[in-house]
């Protein structure tokens, strides 16, 4: 009852979210042309937190603050707002990675592991593909153990990284083992990941780091391939993450990201608006009790460039080859690049 009373008290914002869209949309002129001000004039540059302008400084704390809030409830909203489709997305985007044996993946803002999960799978599935063509056996991420042979724990990320380096892996083991870092700004993300991948038995699989995609803890050449999903739209600068991805992945290495983008046809883009603005918010309230964080997730999804305009980004960022492919409709899109 508390949260009905909630919601009620909450619907009459409901009639004033289509005229914050088109006066937030009328604003972004304007509020780039401030931007550009504020740089000519050396004060702190703004930046947008859904449709709220803020200071630069303040919207990493502010994510921050969102997705602790709803890390507890977040897949079971994932499953609420998109009625389940997200799902099909993600399995979507593993089969366009297609990774193999040997793969070393940085999953960034991975911290619930759907992305994460999806690849262990896939290269455990290969890897039985394998044995039964050519009987040859692959391990994905053994434990190190210690002068008696007795096992040290997981593997950190730092580990896996400079392995090569210190010459723990024979050239052998080097082509073998798929590596598999989850990398999240938010402990309270990871922390959910961490619980699911215990009960589906893969903790022994995966390397969990906080870090930020502005700044990787991660050294150059490092990764064969890094993945985004519905992460990088919420960074306080995209161009800087998506340089960091850049300088992370080895010569070849692949850059897939997936993000909500802006559907096309007219029709279904309304009825997407009303579906956004009207019913998502009040899900977040009646099943994470939580309007401001869901209400702020719509607003980021209305103010991420478009698909176009995001693989220019990516394009100057130094990645080839970039292409994009629209999901339903574009209501999501993965876009694709190489570090040639």
């Amino acid at each position: 009852m508390a949260a009905l009373r909630s919601v009620s008290l909450r619907v009459g914002r409901i009639c004033r979210c289509s005229n914050r869209i088109t006066v937030s949309r009328r604003n972004l002129s304007e509020q780039t042309s401030s931007d550009e001000t504020d740089k000519e004039e050396g004060t702190e540059r703004s930046t947008h937190f859904g449709f709220e302008s803020i200071n630069e400084s303040e919207k990493t704390g502010k994510v921050h603050e969102v997705f602790s809030n709803v890390a507890s409830k977040y897949d079971i909203m994932n499953d609420a707002m998109s009625l389940g489709v997200h799902r099909l997305w993600k399995d979507r985007f593993m089969q366009v990675l297609d990774p193999l044996p040997g793969t070393r993946l940085l999953d960034v803002a991975g911290g619930t592991g759907d992305i994460a999960f999806r690849f262990v799978n896939w290269i455990k599935q290969k890897e039985q593909q394998r044995r039964k063509t050519s009987g040859a056996e692959f391990r994905l991420n053994p434990l190190e153990t210690d002068e008696s042979g007795s096992d040290t724990g997981l593997p950190s990320a730092e580990d896996y990284l400079y392995s090569e380096q210190r010459g723990d892996l024979s050239d052998t083991e080097e082509k073998k083992d798929s590596k598999v870092i989850i990398c999240d700004i938010n402990q309270s993300m990871l922390e959910v990941g961490k619980e699911r991948a215990k009960k589906l038995g893969l903790e022994d699989d995966l390397v969990w780091v906080t870090g930020n995609a502005e700044e990787l803890p991660f050294p150059d050449n490092s990764v064969d391939a890094y993945t985004i999903a519905f992460g990088i739209r919420n960074v306080t600068h995209i161009e800087k993450a998506l340089c960091e991805a850049y300088r992370v992945l080895t010569p070849g290495g692949r850059f897939l990201c997936l993000e909500f983008s802006q559907v096309s046809n007219p029709l279904i883009s309304s009825v997407y608006d009303l579906y956004s603005f009207q019913v998502i918010p009040v899900l977040g309230e009646v099943i994470a009790s939580d309007w401001k964080s869901y209400q702020y997730l719509v607003e980021s999804i209305r103010r991420f460039p478009n698909q176009e305009d995001f693989a220019e980004m990516i394009r100057e960022a130094g990645f080839r080859m970039v292409t994009y492919d629209n999901l339903t409709s574009g209501v999501a899109a993965i876009h694709s690049g190489f570090k040639i």
